[in-house]
């Protein structure tokens, strides 16, 4: 039975299970945890059958809470004339990770479409069909506030006119930066798609009663932007790890020191010097037994560079598993690599993957700008090291007394790490309290 004081919620996302990916994850475990303050919410979403995913996980299903409602529409989407123009079964990744570097020309094309007849982005078209839903569900006034997640950021568009229409408190949950994340430039917006783009980001950032942001380096970008908004406006809300999710024990391999990247690699992430390093120490360390595993989409470019330092042979490429599998992999590691793009808004990025790396125990090597957002977490929970791109001798430094305790002792597993702060219950809680405070001032 409802309890008196709970606030009812309208959930908006375009991903949710059978869906893949990070994205899916944070509104997956916020819905999971909401009720346990005072929150229950209701997720409007787009039909899986129809929607435009471009990794599914039907693993996830089994975690959507019992109980939970979930509303599905209609969409219109030009994902299918695509497939049929390039002859590809795969939906573009974000950061076109599963695209080859070299575009045909019908690629290229298509990037130009999708950066300039769809903005913000190419599923804007299930914008009238969540809003028509979205109208019902709150005509009877049941519902006291609405939070829109994006990306796509074309959700947001949505939120802003059931704010209009409605009058009720409306919280943008934006995971990544808008116009300026680091693939923005492969879309070729002409000056006028961008303006366009840039005043729907502004309208967005000033119209909503409260922005979530994953990272203190995001809501420094955002409040640098030409928009009228104050700072306690911005909240960060990191992405995290579920405690559930964690349940099989640790089991590193005693005869080979084995290093796990998790998620989607794009020639933006430089790892060169992680490479370099590692094919190094190959070659003066002949008793230990290195092995280099991706677990996820790794973008041919990278294979080439992985080619070229000379690590392919000691190297695994496993395709994008299930959200739990890829956990078992990790709890499989000795150590876990981490890359941050390297691109002009590098700071804004907090791989969602770091918080289950970090709940796993596990050093981690990671690839970043120093000070970052990212830098500090690892420091914060004593997690590991992060490295600037270029710093070879410090790599090779690194790998060089990790290579030794190794020879000791085959399980590097970290005695512990302060990182209770971000489980998913700690972070939906912040969240709640978000929720609570909007709809208390109404």
């Amino acid at each position: 039975m409802e309890k008196p004081d709970t606030t009812n919620l309208l959930y908006i996302s375009y991903y949710w299970p059978p869906s893949g990916g990070p994205g899916v994850q944070r509104g997956l475990k916020f819905c999971k945890y909401f009720p346990q303050f005072g929150v229950q919410p209701t997720v409007l979403t787009v039909d899986e059958k129809q929607a435009s995913y471009p990794v599914l996980d039907p693993s996830f299903e089994k975690e959507v809470p019992q109980g939970l409602q979930v509303r599905r529409t209609p969409t219109t989407e030009p994902f299918e004339y695509y497939k049929k123009l390039t002859g590809k079964k795969e939906i573009p990744f974000s950061g076109f990770a599963n695209q080859k570097k070299a575009d045909t020309v019908v690629d290229k094309l298509f990037k130009f479409v999708r950066g300039n007849l769809f903005i913000p982005d190419a599923r804007v078209g299930w914008n009238k069909h969540a809003l028509k839903k979205a109208g019902e569900l709150l005509q009877d006034g049941t519902y006291k506030a609405v939070i829109t997640t994006s990306p796509p950021h074309s959700t947001q568009l949505i939120g802003m006119k059931l704010k209009k229409q409605f009058h009720l408190p409306w919280i943008a949950d934006l995971r990544d930066p808008w116009t300026n994340i680091h693939y923005y430039d492969q879309l070729h917006h002409t000056p006028l798609a961008r303006r366009l783009d840039e005043k729907y980001e502004r309208q967005v950032l000033e119209q909503a009663d409260a922005i979530i942001v994953t990272s203190e380096d995001t809501k420094r970008l955002f409040l640098n932007k030409p928009v009228n908004i104050s700072a306690d406006k911005i909240h960060v809300i990191p992405n995290g790890y579920d405690e559930d999710d964690f349940i099989d024990p640790s089991a590193p391999p005693e005869n080979e020191l084995l290093i796990t990247y998790t998620g989607t690699i794009t020639e933006s992430y430089n790892i060169d010097v992680f490479l370099k390093a590692l094919a190094h120490m190959m070659s003066v360390h002949s008793k230990v037994s290195y092995r280099l595993r991706f677990v996820g989409q790794v973008s041919e470019g990278v294979k080439k560079r992985i080619e070229k330092a000379g690590v392919l042979g000691i190297t695994e490429f496993i395709p994008y598993v299930p959200h739990e599998q890829a956990i078992q992999y990790l709890m499989q590691s000795t150590v876990l690599l981490l890359a941050i793009a390297d691109v002009d808004t590098v700071y804004a990025n907090v791989p969602g993957k770091l918080f289950e790396y970090l709940a796993s125990n596990k050093p981690i090597i990671c690839l970043g700008p120093v000070h970052s957002d990212t830098d500090r977490i690892i420091d914060e929970c004593g997690a590991g090291r992060l490295f600037h791109y270029t710093a070879y001798d410090l790599m090779v430094d690194h790998l060089t007394q990790l290579s030794k305790a190794w020879l000791i002792n085959p399980n590097q597993d970290l005695p512990y790490i302060n990182h209770a702060r971000y489980s998913r219950r700690a972070l939906t809680a912040e969240l709640a309290a978000v929720v609570k405070k909007l709809t208390r001032h109404r």
